[in-house]
């Protein structure tokens, strides 16, 4: 069985008829998943509320920013950046997706096998003190500090296979030596971070940037010699995935060449460093290829 933390909440995050980061793409994932051969495997979970919530989200975002987004959402809406819009429950809907981030991290840590994380709005854009890039609350970075005050959880590792270079999440955690942060990300592209020669203040960094056009035959060889020594030689206690499908070759916000059944690979590679693996949802815009994406992620961990 694989746990799926998922909410009919999430939709109320509405973010205009013609934005990419919109309701659909969950209710397109899961339907698919619903028609998967493996439905039966999958245990849907509602997330729940934590008490102490709000301290975790303290640790990685400002009062200051966390009152603005607040005060937006309450006053009826607005925008954090010209990309980042706030509908009057974003604010609720943030709060309940970091829920179930957490509880994505209580699912793996008691059955030590995978979950997945079905929730919106995305997170690794989102910096301490500013949402953007369709981003309000780092979902991973809070995940990963709530992840270490668990038993047995020493050094938690962050890969983000999102298209795009998660600012947010290497910002918030470069500073942290028990947590590691790997992104390959297609470069140059938004939001212009990410360069291999950021390594983070602990050696905790690896930014692997793709050239436009890259498709698997460029991205396994990086896995092979550089991601997977690099969280090895960490030996992370949990792993979380910043799972971003925006590197399909049908997605409309980027330039990258993969197809769905390539993330299956990407998931053998994780695999075959732990079981304890949290996979949460960042961006994917064109919604088939999204949903076969999610689908070629869960197969290997049911297995």
């Amino acid at each position: 069985m694989l746990q799926i933390i998922y909410s009919d909440e999430f939709l109320e995050h509405k973010t205009g008829r013609y934005h990419p980061e919109k309701p659909e793409r969950l209710t397109a994932i899961v339907k698919a998943l619903k028609a998967a051969s493996f439905t039966e495997q999958i245990e849907w979970l509602s997330p729940t509320t934590k008490p102490g919530q709000m301290s975790w989200i303290e640790k990685v975002h400002t009062a200051r920013y966390i009152n603005k987004l607040k005060e937006i959402a309450a006053t009826g809406g607005g925008y954090l950046d010209g990309d980042t819009p706030v509908s009057p429950r974003s604010y609720d809907i943030a709060l309940l997706a970091v829920s179930a981030w957490l509880d994505g991290i209580d699912a793996v840590l008691a059955t030590e096998n995978p979950a997945f994380v079905l929730a919106r709005p995305p997170g690794h854009h989102a910096e301490s003190d500013a949402g953007m890039g369709f981003c309000l609350f780092s979902n991973a970075a809070i995940a990963s500090v709530y992840a270490l005050e668990k038993p047995g959880i020493n050094r938690v590792a962050i890969l983000d296979w999102d298209v795009h270079h998660g600012n947010g999440t290497q910002a918030i955690v470069e500073t942290h030596p028990q947590i590691a942060y790997c992104s390959l990300h297609q470069y140059p592209a938004y939001p212009g971070t990410g360069k291999a020669s950021e390594k983070g203040f602990h050696n905790n960094v690896l930014n692997l940037p793709i050239p436009p056009g890259s498709d698997i035959t460029e991205y396994q060889p990086l896995w092979e010699s550089k991601i997977i020594p690099f969280l090895s030689n960490f030996q992370p206690d949990l792993l979380i995935v910043s799972a971003g499908y925006d590197a399909n070759a049908d997605d409309p916000l980027a330039s990258m060449n993969l197809q769905p059944e390539d993330y299956g690979l990407f998931t053998e590679y994780c695999l075959g460093l732990t079981r304890k693996i949290l996979f949460g949802l960042e961006g994917g815009y064109d919604l088939p290829t999204l949903s076969a994406s999610v689908i070629a992620t869960i197969e290997p961990c049911l297995s």
